[in-house]
């Protein structure tokens, strides 16, 4: 019993230990994915040229692991070959595709076409090899034989041979009927045609070309080549045989034609591009006389190419360009992939080639149409979207161009949910598709306990035209923490259905974007845990709303150069025009310039001309529709063609080195004249006036050479030519140099010159000279210095042939030192000196009087030569904006204006600017000068003057120009911004144009942002026209900051930008507005730390912001009562003052005397006064009496107004009279002595305190009912330069008084309201006056920028203080005096701002 217990127990032990591994292992064969079946072309067909009638063979073959072979069938021109019932095409057993017999005929070509091999195994898939040529050879033909020819020893000859293009690989040459050797002196051009270089004697005979294939040869026709005797005449250079343009492709051989026959004999050489071409054993080398043989094309071979071939009378030129083509290859190859449906996975593929490559994909043989959810994206790669079942398969990327076509093939396997992906993930799975794919189980379902419920309540929380966001709720049965989701969606009526998951765990809400407008979807909603997939939730249908239909992008936008200065467009209909097409509108710009011009056009293509040339551009386009533009095209670049240079060298000069040597010195053309890259110079000279020229060819960046074995003694002619690839352009005029007689010595400087001499005029001085009597050092030039008692000022450098030189724009009446030195390549020599003094400018020149009697001895007098006729004809050509170029004519050289003596012209230029006269000059030996460094936009005159030996001419009439405009080199100046009045919300923004305007101003562009450094594109914009210096800005956010920029143009283009301005807004539209900017205008306390406020005009950036307004009221009550006191003071200690008259002449008469005494005292002696610097000693003055004048026209003295009651200062109470008698005295003279006057002023008629003073200057009666007068509302203020705090006025400061009125004291100053029944009459202060009446300081108030245009500023300070004038009866002291009634808090604000000019005013008086 116990025994069979045990037996149970150890069997039910082995079942429970078996079972689970069972199990495991069911589940594990069931999970294992499917592996990938390897299927590819081993062999595969191609490109075959075939002969009629003969047999061609196409090989193809297939690999495959599979137990069921591949079925190969083949298509020709995409058609599938039907070859059941074929008896002369059939397929073999590897796949191959053989066809017994060619046949071909003019009308019946059914073998020539396109092959493709394709290899299927059932239930796998299908692929498809590359695509293969067959072409089927003609019959030969000749199309040019050769014929009869010359050729002389050490010439070339071509033999002409021309048949069918496919033929002429067949081609070889036959001489007396023998097969001919070919080699470096024999070539066979690709056409057929035989090149003989370097001819001999042993060249002559019969010479014919013969075609063989595979049928019978067949012979041209016999021509001889005979070999003349060379009888040395000159042969012009022409070419047998040009190159012509050529394309090959990567690792073929390629042989550039070249064959140039002339005597004598030229020498040809290559450049590629502006390089010249070195001969490399194997790899490039020059045969046949000339032709250029490259071996093993790389694509760095390609380019242009440029035969040159030269002799010493003439030089040819021929250029073709090489294209290298690259077959495409693979960068990256399709990889297989494994993934479920519903997923989005992409088929990358890379492919490179020359000319660029086109992609197409291929699902099991059949092409891929791109749609909704087959997408072909960056133009090479597949991405499938919503994957289904059906989607398995083979997928091929093929690529092609016209080098050759590539095919790689990949497979897709789909699984089912419960089959686990590889590991690692396949990188061709989109992320949101493969967030939640776990590796290792690859997302395979392993269900160890409840999937969530549905989430709940699924809403689209957001509908737009492409996109839908969707929210949902959790599960109501989660069954776990870290709950994802996974969004199923698809567009109606299609049953692919697309997925996408969650970035990250918890997260309930998606967007799906890339959805099609006005279209209908639908959605579910899957939610994950640990335990694998849920119930999926209610199906949600959300339509998309419509967009607006403007056109999309119009595709395939071509552009080609095919001229220097015009380029061809094309493109095509955007894929979605969303209607009619009305225009396109296509957008170039230059480069270079930045400036992008548009034309408007109703093709698909158009031409461009009138294009800079060699210039690079960018093009787009973009489609209008009848709701307006659609979206851009991308920018394509592209350089238009070269041309040869539309312009010569600049600046040819020559330096004779010795005997037998020039150095042939220039600059290249200007840069818009090159018209493309500079690959040489051609330097042409010749010998006196021979015809005959010689020419050398130098690389393009060298500017000088120097041209040996040339005849001693001899005259020189150079020019010189640029070229490029396109040819050589015009060439410089012909500049003369002669060599030197005999080998001189550079071994040392020159000598001291033999003679100096000077003819002084008023403004010039004539120097001439004599070389150095050892004439075998060699001299190079002179050098001329001058200057007022020194030489070293100014220096000259002059040719070593003149002997002649006008020295200009010299002072009259000044004694100047020359100096003349010879100098060579190794220094200066030994200068010899010379004095004189410049004439009178006031001095008339007498004829008759010999110029010795003017100087000093030593002087050597010079005849008088008899003058030059002046030069004729003179032109001024505007080249750029800052060069013209100057011509003219001399009718003293003969008929064809060759120069041929030492003769030099003089040319002087100077702007069209009445204030401007200082002339420039420059010389030069030339019939043309180019005047360079102008001013943009300027006009300027100019004329000639030539010279020749000591004899000169009159200047010419002149010739003007103007130079062209350019953008604005400076940025617009004194920018402001100002608030308007009423309108808190609108600014005023003033500036000036440009000080480097360089042109007309077009318009100005104002930028505005609250954050100044924001990006440029990100400001705000306001246009303004060209003709206007302000402009308004409205509705601006209040209690902000701004900041302000400007930008001028004309017709080139933008200027710079202006510095940023910044400006705050207030801060409420309230009445209390008008307080802040009272009390915020107020000037600031000289040494004080408040900051000024910045809600007025524009000031630079970093300014500190504005106060608040509690500041402000605070301020205000402050002013009232200064003001009020200050008012009190006035007008009791005037009334006070006025009844103190005294009556005794003597007094007057010894209170004069006092203060004369006194003043002289504190001046010191009459002799020593010196002007005043206006230190006014405030605490030495005093408020004193002025007597009545007796005068009919009383003179106003000027009274001093503090700005506000701390600037008052307590007077001296033991202050004597004589001295502060002495004081005003001091003042009057230093008013009297002041230097710097401003224009005099009238000074207004005088009235008594109860006249008012309009603000135009005059006066008129006013009684106490008249109305305020208008300078109370508008009061003058100054512009003032700040001051010293010690240099302004002040008057001093009487004890305080208290009232307990409510009413403020009046003043003259302050406008009444309301009747009055006491005439306000007020003695006023007189400073230094002492009775007696003078004449009036004349002064002049400038206007303050911030008052309106139509305010009139103050004629004078006198008149500002009318209402302080004495009266012509003083008052009895005990007259009251009268109160106002009332004031407001805007009157006294408006007042204090009165004041404020006013103070304003005289600190202007005291800096000046």
């Amino acid at each position: 019993m116990a025994e069979r217990g045990a037996r149970s127990l150890l069997s039910l032990l082995c079942l429970t230990f078996f079972y689970p591994a069972t199990t495991y292992t069911r589940h594990a064969d069931k999970g294992v994915a499917e592996p990938f079946s390897p299927f590819w072309f081993s062999v595969e067909p191609q490109d075959t040229l075939a002969i009629r009638g003969a047999a061609a063979l196409l090989n193809c073959s297939a690999h495959s692991e599979a137990a069921t072979p591949a079925r190969v069938e083949w298509k020709k021109d995409g058609t599938f070959l039907s070859l059941a019932s074929d008896e002369r095409r059939r397929v073999l057993p590897d796949g191959s595709l053989l066809i017994s017999a060619v046949v071909h005929s003019k009308h019946n070509k059914p073998d020539e076409g396109t092959y493709q091999c394709m290899a299927t195994i059932d239930n796998l898939g299908t692929i498809a090899s590359r695509t293969a040529r067959l072409s089927v050879a003609g019959m030969p033909r000749f199309a040019s034989q050769p014929a009869p020819a010359s050729v002389r020893p050490g010439d070339s000859q071509v033999l002409a041979c021309d048949v069918n293009a496919d033929l002429a690989a067949f081609v070889h040459w036959e001489r007396e009927r023998e097969l001919l050797d070919l080699g470096t002196r024999r070539v066979q051009l690709p056409s057929g045609a035989l090149v003989i270089s370097n001819a001999s004697e042993a060249d002559s005979g019969m010479y014919r070309c013969v075609v063989e294939n595979a049928g019978p040869a067949k012979t041209s026709e016999e021509a001889q080549l005979l070999a003349l005797p060379e009888t040395g005449e000159e042969r012009k250079l022409e070419f047998l045989v040009q190159p012509l343009p050529v394309t090959k492709s990567v690792g073929e051989n390629v042989l550039l034609p070249c064959v140039v026959t002339g005597y004598p004999a030229p020498y040809v050489r290559w450049m590629f591009g502006d390089k010249l071409v070195e001969e490399s054993e194997g790899r490039l080398e020059v045969v046949g006389g000339g032709s250029l043989q490259i071996l093993n094309l790389t694509q760095e071979d390609a380019g242009d190419y440029t035969c040159m071939a030269d002799n010493t009378n003439d030089t040819l030129e021929a250029q073709a360009g090489l294209t290298v083509q690259v077959p495409p290859q693979f960068l990256k190859r399709p990889a297989n992939i494994y993934a479920r449906e519903s997923m989005d996975i992409i088929f990358e593929c890379e492919v490179t080639g020359s000319p660029a490559t086109t992609v197409k994909w291929v699902k099991n043989g059949d092409a891929v149409i791109p749609s909704d959810y087959f997408k072909i994206i960056e133009e090479q790669h597949l991405q499938v979207l919503g994957l289904v079942k059906s989607d398995e398969g083979f997928y091929q990327c093929l690529a092609e161009n016209d080098a050759g076509n590539v095919q790689s093939s990949a497979q897709l396997i789909i699984l089912e949910h419960d089959v686990a992906l590889p590991s690692p993930l396949p990188p061709s799975l989109t992320p949101d598709t493969t967030d939640h794919v776990t590796p290792g189980s690859g997302g395979a379902a392993a269900p160890a306990g409840p999937a969530p419920s549905a989430p709940r309540d699924v809403v689209a929380s957001l509908v737009s035209t492409r996109f839908i966001k969707l929210t949902w709720r959790p599960p109501a049965e989660p069954h776990g923490d870290e709950l994802t989701y996974s969004v199923y969606y698809s567009q109606e009526g299609t049953s692919r259905e697309r997925i996408l998951n969650t970035s990250r765990p918890g997260e309930m809400q998606v967007t799906i974007q890339s959805l099609m407008p006005d279209s209908k979807y639908k959605f579910r909603v899957v939610a994950h845990n640990r335990n694998g997939l849920g119930e999926t939730s209610a199906v949600l249908k959300v339509a998309t709303q419509a967009e607006v239909q403007v056109p999309g992008p119009s595709p395939n936008l071509q552009v080609v150069s095919t001229m220097p200065s015009s380029t061809t467009l094309s493109w095509n209909t955007p894929l979605t025009g969303n209607g009619e097409i009305l225009t396109y509108k296509l957008y170039y710009m230059d480069k270079a310039s930045g400036i992008e011009q548009d034309v408007d056009i109703g093709t698909l293509s158009y031409t461009i001309t009138g294009l800079k040339k060699y210039t690079e551009y960018s093009f787009r386009v973009v489609a209008y529709n009848k709701h307006g533009p659609g979206v851009s095209t991308n920018d394509v670049s592209v350089r238009t063609l070269s041309d040869v240079p539309s312009a010569p060298p600049q600046n040819l000069t020559l330096e004779v080195q010795n005997s037998k040597s020039i150095m042939v010195r220039w600059q290249p053309p200007p840069p818009g004249t090159q018209n493309g890259e500079i690959t040489g110079y051609k330097i042409r000279y010749r010998k006196g006036s021979r015809k005959s020229e010689a020419a050398e060819t130098t690389r393009g960046t060298q500017l000088s050479q120097l041209i040996e074995g040339l005849e001693r003694g001899t005259e020189y002619t150079f020019r010189v030519s640029a070229i490029t690839v396109n040819g050589t352009g015009p060439a410089t005029e012909w500049t003369t140099a002669e060599t030197f007689e005999s080998d001189l010595d550079e071994s040392r400087v020159p000598d001291i010159p033999s003679s100096l001499h000077v003819r002084p005029l008023v403004n010039s001085i004539v120097v001439s000279w004599t070389p150095p009597e050892n004439q075998d050092i060699v001299v190079r030039g002179y050098t001329i210095g001058y200057g007022i008692g020194s030489p070293h000022a100014q220096t000259i450098k002059v040719d070593y042939k003149q002997r002649y030189y006008s020295i200009e724009n010299l002072d009259p009446s000044s004694h100047y030192v020359i100096t003349l030195k010879a100098f060579n390549n190794v220094g200066e020599g030994i200068p010899v000196y010379e004095s004189a003094i410049t004439r009178p400018q006031s001095e008339p020149i007498d004829p008759d009087v010999d110029l010795i009697e003017f100087f000093h001895p030593p002087y050597t007098p010079v005849p008088d030569p008899t003058p030059m006729l002046p030069p004729v004809g003179v032109q001024a050509s505007v080249l750029s904006h800052d060069t013209i170029k100057v011509t003219w004519a001399d009718n003293s050289l003969p008929k064809n204006q060759k120069i041929t003596d030492a003769r030099y012209y003089t040319v002087r230029w100077k702007t069209n600017i009445p204030a401007n006269t200082k002339m420039k000059t420059a010389n030069t030996t030339n019939l043309s000068h180019m005047v360079t460094g102008l001013k943009p936009n300027t006009l300027y005159e100019f004329s000639v003057m030539v010279t020749k030996g000591r004899r000169t001419s009159t200047w010419s009439m002149t010739a003007q120009g103007t130079t062209f405009e350019t953008i604005p080199s400076s940025s617009p100046k004194d920018v402001t911004v100002v608030s308007k009045e009423t309108k808190p919300r609108t600014i005023i923004v003033n500036w000036q144009p440009p000080s480097e305007a360089n042109g007309k101003i077009t318009g100005y562009i104002i930028y505005y942002s609250t954050d100044v450094n924001a990006e440029v594109h990100d400001w705000v914009i306001e246009p303004v026209v060209g003709n206007r210096l302000t402009h308004q800005i409205q509705e601006l956010t209040l209690d902000t900051t701004y900041y302000f920029k400007i930008q001028a143009r004309n017709s080139k283009g933008m200027g710079p930008m202006s510095e940023a301005v910044h400006f705050r807004t207030p801060k409420t539209e309230s009445s209390d507005k008008m307080a802040n900017d009272q009390a915020s205008n107020l000037p600031i306390k000289p040494g004080s730390n408040q900051p000024p406020p910045n809600h007025g005009p524009g000031s630079p950036v970093g300014n500190p912001g504005m106060t608040g307004s509690g500041d402000n009221h605070i301020l205000v009550i402050v002013i009232i009562i200064s003001v009020g006191a200050f008012t009190i003071i006035v007008v009791v200690v005037g009334a006070f003052l006025c009844t103190r008259r005294t009556t005794s002449h003597q007094k007057k008469k010894r209170a004069a005397s006092k203060s004369s005494n006194g003043s002289h005292k504190y001046k010191g002696n009459s002799k020593d006064l010196k002007p005043p610097d206006l230190w006014i000693h405030h605490e030495r003055l005093e408020l004193k009496p002025m007597d009545k004048s007796p005068e009919p026209n009383p003179v106003m003295t000027d009274t001093p107004i503090p700005r506000t009651s701390q600037d008052i200062t307590p007077a001296e109470a033991s202050l004597e009279k004589p001295m502060l008698q002495q004081r005003r005295n001091s003042y009057r003279e230093s008013v009297r002595n002041t230097p710097s006057v401003e224009p005099v002023i009238t000074s207004s008629q005088p009235s008594c305190a109860s006249e008012h003073a309009d603000p135009d200057g005059s006066y008129h009666g006013s009684t106490a009912t008249d109305e305020e007068p208008s300078f109370a509302s508008n009061p003058p203020t100054a512009h003032v330069r700040p001051t010293h705090p010690l240099k302004s006025f002040a008057v001093p400061a009487i004890p305080a008084i208290t009232f307990e009125s409510p009413a403020l004291p009046s003043t003259p100053l302050l406008a009444q309201a309301g009747p009055s029944s006491h005439p306000h009459v007020v003695k006023t202060a007189s400073i230094g006056t002492l009775g007696r009446t003078r004449t009036p300081m004349p002064v002049t108030v400038p206007s303050a920028p911030d008052v309106p245009e139509t305010s009139k500023m103050l004629e004078d300070v006198d008149s500002v203080l009318a209402s302080l004038a004495p009266c012509p009866s003083p008052a009895p002291r005990s007259n009251p005096v009268p109160l106002p009634q009332s004031y407001e808090p805007d009157e006294l604000t408006e007042e204090m701002a009165h004041l404020e000019g006013l103070m304003k005013d005289l600190n202007a008086i005291t800096t000046t």
